[in-house]
């Protein structure tokens, strides 16, 4: 079953085109990233499946229902987390919660004390003390509290640190295994690749790619960079190894992930005397595969 589906889904804002046939599907037990540099599109996506903004031409479903038309209908069903989370300030983080999960019919009163533990989140202060990171638990809490069948999450764990941010995996493995569908807007490739099923990259409003993180795996390369007492030989012919460049004698270049054991062996022949690993940058990313394009 579909959770939700577009089909060339346009957007313009007088001349500008936000979204240029944006096509997706989310079905039903599977997470969803949808990643893409600020700008991209992500944000006016999920405004048009909430229906919030109604679509130029193409058409968005959630449920099978149209996004525009259907709304109301269709936020009975779903849970929403905003990257940037505006509060009340005069109201308690606990009033904010009750007062989200009090629009919805199924509220689990002892779930929303057990996220409330797990997000080691304080809800007796009011919101105008809260930093960023707790207005986000605010957030995260009122709606895995609530018995939703489709999760819209935008940039969620912005503002989260990394114990939160294990935390906020932990609890969409536990809504996946539930069999709702999850649609996850994010920058962070690591978070992607830990949590999604597929992908769907979107630039300057267009869909470039969509795909599971095993068929988009450019998305998990490793960055290497490596200096050896003699130069590395053949390194260009393995399998796996892409983009080597050398710099002060240094040689960097990146790795796929399933081949990092067999290059790593070849490499240690040469004798290692530093080196160091990074998870590619997003921005990375799209200046090398995408603005080409």
């Amino acid at each position: 079953m579909l959770m939700l589906e577009t089909q060339n889904l346009t957007k313009k804002f007088g001349k500008f085109l936000a979204l240029d046939k944006v096509n997706l599907q989310l079905k039903e037990g599977e997470v969803f990233g949808f990643i893409g540099p600020n700008g991209a599109g992500k944000t006016t996506t999920i405004r048009v499946l909430l229906g919030i903004l109604q679509a130029t031409e193409g058409s968005a479903k959630v449920f099978g229902m149209d996004a525009w038309k259907n709304a109301v209908d269709i936020h009975k069903r779903i849970a929403y987390v905003p990257g940037d989370v505006n509060l009340w300030p005069n109201l308690t983080g606990g009033e904010v919660i009750d007062l989200f999960v009090g629009l919805r019919q199924k509220c689990n009163r002892a779930k929303r004390e057990k996220l409330i533990e797990r997000f080691e989140f304080d809800p007796t202060k009011k919101c105008r003390t809260y930093s960023k990171g707790n207005r986000q638990k605010v957030a995260l809490v009122a709606a895995f509290a609530s018995d939703a069948d489709l999760y819209i999450l935008d940039e969620p764990t912005s503002g989260l640190d990394p114990l939160m941010e294990q935390v906020f995996q932990d609890c969409v493995a536990e809504i996946k295994a539930a069999g709702k569908g999850i649609f996850l807007s994010s920058h962070i490739l690591q978070e992607v690749e830990r949590l999604c099923d597929r992908v769907g990259i979107i630039r300057e409003g267009k869909v470039v790619e969509t795909g599971t993180i095993a068929e988009l795996q450019h998305l998990t390369r490793v960055i290497i960079s490596v200096k050896t007492e003699k130069p590395i030989a053949n390194l260009s012919g393995m399998k796996g190894v892409h983009e080597i460049a050398e710099t002060d004698g240094i040689t960097s270049f990146q790795i796929d992930s399933g081949d990092i054991g067999a290059i790593m062996s070849h490499i240690s022949q040469f004798g290692i005397t530093k080196l160091e690993s990074a998870a590619p940058r997003l921005e990375d990313l799209f200046m090398r595969h995408y603005v080409a394009g």
